[in-house]
């Protein structure tokens, strides 16, 4: 929307725009978007998951069009996949089928498979590393050269491993209870707005492409004591899954007539929730919930929040914030929350003068009083 409120405004409107350009361009260097792709892979991911759009490239391409702006790069890239065709739906992915990078459990110290540290910063010390000031090209070529010979040789005799869910030995002892398989198309907040009440699939589907700040914060209150739930980790997995479509003319096609598009890089975590239920006999039982969080690209943190929000949001309880879907849904969306703050530097002469004019009548009508 183009805000044009007093004359000459399209003028100053272009100055500003020039301006902009200048302050990304007066350094005189110039970054490439591979280099964004190659260096800056998770501010990457969260700019997709926000966006809720999978496009490493165009992510990366909204990095650099906001100068390093995360609410900004996200605006731009979901205001782009506003006009993009919806052709088909993907198949429902099954996340067992995920080709594991990284896969952890806080709930057992061995899982079936093994514990996966992968690619993490949870175990550097946090120390700034002055060593990068310095780097060069030939080094960094050179590392990767030795580090690739050692995994081709640590990996020559290994077999592909398939990493079970955590969750599925828990429910093989009872211990968490199965539910069958739900057919019902989820509902697309993309294509209508939510209702409230809203459906889970609508939750998580908001949780998801919520700003990462925002969810971690409300996850973090909840943890604190504004909310009912404190999980522990059963797993977190991160790492890529296959996407497949029907065909566009043929329906109920059979698996192996599902077309391949491509892979998916998840985070998906599943929390443990402990929860006090009351049986038929009036006894109260210790039982155990699913907290679910899953995000593009690897997204820990977030995905954790999220699990936390989605059994705050599954359980409602007027007295903790966190539990209150409205309260929650409504101002973790990065474009609806900033966009709104954001507004208020536009002009609002007329509302602001009435209130004055308003404010002076109130004085006037004092001091004539008075006197």
């Amino acid at each position: 929307m183009g805000y044009v409120a007093v004359k000459g405004g399209t003028e100053a409107i272009e100055a500003s725009l020039d301006r902009l350009k200048y302050d990304r361009l007066k350094g005189e260097e110039m970054i490439e978007i591979n280099t964004i792709l190659a260096t800056m892979r998770n501010l990457v991911d969260q700019v997709m998951s926000e966006a809720s759009l999978y496009a490493p490239f165009l992510a990366a391409l909204a990095i650099k069009q906001a100068g390093g702006s995360m609410e900004e790069a996200v605006f731009l890239l979901r205001a782009h996949r506003s006009t993009l065709p919806r052709h088909y739906y993907s198949e429902t992915v099954d996340t067992e089928d995920m080709f594991v990078e990284r896969r952890v459990s806080a709930s057992f110290k061995d899982i079936p498979g093994g514990q996966l540290l992968g690619s993490t910063t949870d175990y550097t010390h946090r120390l700034l590393d002055f060593n990068l000031v310095k780097e060069s090209k030939e080094e960094n070529q050179n590392w990767l050269l030795k580090y690739r010979e050692r995994m081709n040789k640590d990996h020559a005799d290994r077999e592909l491993q398939f990493f079970p869910k955590v969750v599925d030995y828990l429910r093989a002892e009872g211990l968490f209870e199965a539910y069958p398989l739900n057919d019902t198309p989820p509902k697309d907040i993309t294509k209508e707005s939510i209702q409230f009440p809203t459906g889970r699939s609508e939750r998580l589907q908001v949780l998801t492409r919520g700003q990462t700040g925002a969810v971690t914060s409300l996850g973090y209150a909840s943890l604190r004591g504004y909310g009912q739930v404190h999980p522990t980790i059963g797993e977190v997995r991160v790492g890529s899954v296959p996407i497949h479509v029907q065909h566009p003319y043929e329906e109920d096609s059979e698996q192996d007539d599902l077309f391949y598009i491509g892979d998916v890089q998840l985070t998906e975590v599943e929390s443990f929730v402990p929860v006090t239920v009351k049986k038929n006999n009036q006894k109260e039982e210790l039982e155990f919930e699913i907290g679910y969080g899953i995000s593009f690209g690897q997204n820990e943190t977030k995905a954790i929040a999220m699990s936390i929000l989605d059994q705050c949001l599954e359980n409602p309880h007027a007295e903790f914030p966190t539990h209150d879907e409205e309260f929650v849904l409504l101002h973790i969306d990065s474009v609806e929350s900033t966009g709104f703050i954001s507004h208020l530097k536009l002009p609002h002469y007329v509302t602001f003068q009435s209130k004055l004019d308003s404010v002076r009548q109130v004085k006037k009508g004092g001091a004539s009083n008075d006197s």
